[in-house]
């Protein structure tokens, strides 16, 4: 419980009205995007660099834990309150600090939506790469801690990729900059990837400095359909294999399409159709035709039914309408989605979703998969009914099975996603006890009372 002298630091630290101990706002940040809620003590607002570093000054003093949230859009629990801890939100702290345009970078706080970057630099011709489902609402700060993608991850890479250099204050109350405004730079250790995607638990970011690349002046689009799952996943083959970068490269499985067709998304699907791939380039607008006719040659296979393709605005926007009503249609199916973003290796791809519809089968439940095929990254949605505690159990051992698969064909157990609360058992069998006990110790340097997002990326014990 939070203490009177430690809530009347914070209040001195920050102003009476950004620390906030009533039920009501509580509530609002008791959970993120898993079913779980659990109470802070308190949530707290902070308005600058200036206000994180003295809360955090605070919170070692009185031994307080700290939650970092950003928009809370998170699935893994990366956002969900430790026991006892403070929540610190970001989302007061959402100025942009530098915008240049010539050094193609931006400076920003780390509570900035994350497609208000993008927005700000298309207005020079410029564009934040980075594409999250959640971009629309998420921040770029959430984005930093679990080193989100989205479809052009395939093309252009992950966040890490983008960042050039961040302000952050440690668990133990010291401000630290890391990186630099240059694309080269090898002065020192590379503190700046290793924040990026450590989930909150080493440090506070505050501020990023982003790179930007010119924008692509058009975009096409290819729609696929395809009789068979293996079928869809050799042409992904196919086009990794030949010098094209697509910008996208989305798959779809039977189950995802089925739960797509109460909603009219499908109506114009070949007949048969058991497989979906959406496959865009990007690029200079003398250039993508001749990257479609590329794309177009690779895809032509066994079990093709019918290939559209989309260079204006709305025919792209109808070739996406399948792929973008699916979380929401997913949601009829069950009122708990535990979603997953494996990741195994695109050779492994077609093995890979033969295991899960076994899976399904042989545990009664629906799973649909869907995802960034051009990178083996899946989001593989397991749909129970909490109340049914026999479901939940299937789900449960389905869920260990596909963990166990997903090693067993060299991948990982997080595309973009990260590991939060949800899969912190399951990281032992992926890192070995001593790379873990590094991981630790690095912990440990940054935040030597454990400060920092408790209950998080790191499993209780190591067995």
């Amino acid at each position: 419980m939070l203490s009177a002298r430690a809530l009347a630091a914070f209040r001195t630290a920050l102003g009476e009205n950004r620390v906030f101990d009533d039920a009501a706002t509580r509530t609002l940040y008791a959970s993120d995007e898993t079913p779980r809620q659990v109470m802070p003590d308190a949530v707290l607002f902070p308005n600058s660099h200036d206000d994180v570093l003295a809360l955090a000054r605070v919170a070692c003093a009185h031994t307080v834990a700290l939650t970092p949230r950003g928009a809370g859009s998170g699935n893994v629990g990366g956002a969900l309150p430790a026991p006892g801890s403070v929540v610190v939100s970001f989302e007061c702290m959402r100025r942009v600090i530098e915008f240049n345009p010539d050094d193609r970078l931006v400076v920003v706080e780390t509570g900035m939506v994350t497609e208000d970057i993008d927005r700000l630099a298309r207005e020079a011709g410029l564009f934040y790469p980075p594409d999250p489902g959640s971009g629309p609402y998420s921040r770029i700060g959430g984005n930093l801690a679990m080193n989100a993608a989205g479809p052009r991850a395939v093309k252009y890479g992950v966040t890490r990729d983008y960042v050039l250099g961040l302000r952050a204050v440690t668990g133990a109350g010291e401000a630290i900059r890391t990186g630099c405004r240059t694309t080269k730079g090898v002065t020192g250790f590379d503190l700046t990837r290793l924040l990026v995607g450590s989930e909150g638990t080493l440090a506070l970011i505050t501020e990023a400095t982003l790179k930007l690349l010119p924008a692509p002046e058009t975009v096409a689009t290819l729609r696929l359909c395809f009789a068979s799952a293996r079928d869809a996943l050799d042409a992904v083959i196919r086009i990794m294999r030949q010098p094209v970068a697509p910008s996208a490269l989305e798959f779809m499985d039977a189950r995802a399409i089925d739960a797509i067709r109460p909603t009219g998304a499908a109506d114009d699907l070949a007949s048969g159709t058991r497989a979906l791939l959406v496959v865009e380039a990007d690029g200079a607008a003398e250039d993508v035709p001749r990257q479609i006719a590329a794309l177009q040659a690779a895809l032509q296979g066994p079990g093709l039914l019918e290939m559209k393709s989309g260079f204006a605005r709305e025919a792209i926007a109808q070739l996406w309408a399948a792929r973008k009503s699916l979380s929401h249609a997913v949601k009829r199916i069950a009122p708990l989605k535990i979603n997953e973003d494996v990741v195994v290796p695109v050779s492994q791809l077609a093995d890979f979703v033969d295991f899960i519809d076994a899976t399904a089968e042989t545990h009664r439940l629906p799973i649909v998969s869907f995802g960034h095929a051009g990178n083996g990254n899946l989001h593989v949605n397991l749909m129970v009914h909490p109340d049914d505690a026999g479901e939940m159990a299937r789900a449960h051992a389905a869920l260990d099975a596909l963990m166990a698969k997903v090693l067993a064909l060299g991948g990982t157990l997080s595309g973009e996603h990260g590991i939060g609360t949800e899969k912190r058992r399951f990281l032992p069998r992926e890192i070995d006890p001593p790379t873990l006990a590094l991981m630790r110790t690095i912990k440990q340097q940054f935040d030597p009372q454990g400060l920092l997002n408790p209950g998080k990326l790191f499993p209780d014990t190591d067995a």
